[in-house]
């Protein structure tokens, strides 16, 4: 591969997994969770930070180096448990999805007034379900899915820039409490961390990376730089919406409990404020769709030959079902996305012990060494997850619902 092509594919990757990572739901937990800790969340959004990348960065490293996808490393690791991790991600990404779906037709809606009942915006979510589907349809699909991402994301980091300095946030304070917390939420923690590399989020980038032949170990140092880079470029958009919103929380706004992140723009930056909230949020939804589509029915692909042969078809049906459902069903209530969020947390210690796991077998790895200190940070991650999602599950999760 070309030196230009493999750098394109590596910040193709990246920005597949961070716009995959900043989807609706993303936007909702931020704001709401900022809501509830006010400075004290950019403790969270730290810890968060650095679980992701521990995380994240094993994953993409062990994936990688042995050139097979995460469920062909599972099933050759213990038979059975790549099929068991297939099922997770799909049905945790056709979930996450749902909500994709429903965002992006929220953001068109916003921004073009498509639909006579704004609460439910058929029209937006069956014209951003259409697109895409044109860039899975395109010839060369992958490089149209990096460029597409790669567009959106910066037009997401940037237009929610602005709103973060139309809101005024008291960045002192916030930084303060980043490291000396009023409080710490470990529900708040579990969310972020399934939100951002949790279920098929973190496989996105690696799994691309595979497609456009980035693998072996002498690929790994630019591997562990995408990695990271993901993880910096979805925590930007985080600590941004972070200040937009507590600058607005912290000036007296009142925000709308159906969609506190609508409100955090328009009184940011008045009805300009909510039209930049439409773009952002369909940007975000409509990668998060190609991104969960994308990664999801790549998890079948090497399962049997019939997903591989037919892949295109069935991420057609995979977004044409999610667009279905939402049709059918609704908008999803913020608290499902917030749910949803922290479900896909549960998701991440299991995937990432069946990696480190798999990293020791010289049969999957060849004579590749894993680092000590990564494999601590890994099994540091699993156990803190681990502890944590029970956690939420046994005593916060009612936390999820007021």
């Amino acid at each position: 591969m070309k030196e230009t092509n493999t750098r394109s594919a590596l910040l193709g990757a990246a920005f597949l997994m961070a716009t995959s990572a900043i989807g609706p739901g993303f936007i909702t937990q931020t704001t709401v969770f900022t809501q509830q800790l006010l400075t004290s969340f950019g403790f969270v959004i730290l810890v968060s930070i650095l679980l992701d990348i521990a995380g994240q960065l094993n994953i993409w490293r062990v994936v990688t180096v042995s050139g097979m996808r995460a469920q062909d490393l599972a099933n050759n690791l213990l038979p059975g448990s790549g099929y068991m991790l297939a099922i997770l991600v799909v049905l945790g990404g056709l979930a996450f999805n749902i909500g994709n779906v429903a965002g992006a037709g929220l953001g068109l809606d916003i921004i073009f007034h498509l639909d006579a009942d704004p609460s439910k915006p058929v029209i937006g979510a069956c014209i951003s379900a259409a697109l895409a589907l044109l860039i899975f349809w395109v010839k060369e699909a992958g490089i149209a899915m990096d460029w597409f991402t790669r567009i959106l994301g910066f037009v997401m980091i940037a237009l929610t820039f602005y709103v973060a300095l139309s809101s005024h946030p008291p960045a002192g304070e916030a930084l303060y409490r980043t490291f000396v917390p009023v409080t710490i939420d470990t529900t708040a923690i579990v969310t972020l961390v399934g939100g951002t590399v949790g279920g098929y989020i973190s496989f996105a980038g690696a799994h691309r990376l595979l497609d456009a032949g980035i693998k072996g170990q002498e690929k790994l140092p630019q591997v562990t730089r995408s990695s990271v880079n993901a993880i910096l470029l979805a925590s930007a958009m985080r600590i941004l919406l972070f200040l937009a919103s507590l600058g607005v929380i912290v000036g007296g706004g009142i925000l709308n409990k159906s969609n506190p992140a609508a409100s955090v723009f328009q009184l940011a930056a008045g009805q300009t404020g909510y039209i930049i909230f439409g773009i952002v949020l369909w940007a975000a939804a409509i990668t998060s769709v190609v991104g969960s589509a994308y990664t999801s029915v790549s998890f079948l692909r090497t399962l049997h030959p019939f997903f591989d042969k037919n892949h295109r078809i069935i991420i057609t049906l995979f977004i044409i079902f999610s667009t279905l459902v939402f049709v059918m069903m609704g908008q999803p209530p913020v608290k499902l996305l917030v749910l949803a969020g922290a479900l896909n947390g549960l998701i991440l210690p299991i995937a990432l012990a069946l990696m480190l796991l798999a990293v020791r077998q010289k049969k999957l790895v060849g004579g590749y060494r894993h680092p000590i200190w990564m494999s601590a940070m890994g099994w540091i991650v699993v156990i803190l997850m681990s502890w944590m999602s029970i956690r939420t599950i046994t005593t916060d999760f009612s936390k999820l619902w007021h």
